[in-house]
């Protein structure tokens, strides 16, 4: 007799996990053997798996990876790329994000830096880190309409807020003085606070930097 209504306060609460774990519960024959700490562990299990999905698929959704699909799972190692599978398992742990540490992704076009930029933000997302891909030429652009609208300060603090920042196709062309004043604040705020990775060329253009 309590089943609708316990239901609707659940949903009510916004713990719709435990709610659907209740229905599953209650359509299952053995489920009258279970005791209620049973019951309430199985519940909070599916709560607490149900809210950590909506964390990660909120967090790919904020990152707006070109390449939302890329995962590690999926890096293809048998492509002679320089890529050591040891190495790239190890990255997947995600300590270098606690340390704040830093990468660059160096290769030649179509070798596939911006996709494997992208599966290691999508795994970074999955530990529960913030994430923002960005492609370093358009950035520039944003910052300067940004300077001149009154949004650079609001812009800037985003950049250097989220936990991992991807620059993509970084230095395809020589920066500016301003390009450059703009990258040394994002990367001077970050320093030792948030982790940063870039992609780039393997040759970059003489006066880039």
């Amino acid at each position: 007799m309590l089943t609708n209504p316990t239901l609707n306060q659940m949903q009510a609460l916004g713990l719709n996990g435990m709610a659907a774990a209740w229905r599953e519960l209650a359509d299952q024959d053995g489920a009258t053997e279970l005791g209620r700490d049973e019951w309430l562990g199985l519940m909070l299990d599916r709560e607490a798996a149900m809210r950590a999905d909506k964390r990660v698929r909120n967090r790919l959704a904020a990152a707006k990876l070109r390449f939302p699909e890329a995962c590690v799972e999926d890096i293809d190692f048998a492509t002679p790329r320089g890529l050591d599978r040891r190495n790239m398992m190890a990255l997947g742990q995600g300590e270098w994000l606690k340390a704040h540490e830093n990468m660059i992704v160096t290769g030649q076009t179509g070798t596939g830096k911006s996709w494997l930029a992208c599966a290691i933000g999508r795994q970074a997302a999955r530990l529960d880190h913030t994430v923002l891909y960005v492609r370093a030429p358009r950035l520039f652009e944003d910052l300067a309409l940004a300077r001149l609208d009154g949004r650079f300060p609001r812009l800037l603090d985003k950049l250097t807020r989220v936990q991992l920042l991807i620059l993509d196709d970084f230095a395809t062309h020589s920066l500016t003085d301003q390009q450059r004043f703009h990258l040394f604040e994002i990367v001077e705020e970050r320093y030792r606070r948030k982790s940063t990775l870039i992609t780039a060329q393997t040759q970059w253009p003489n006066g880039t930097i």
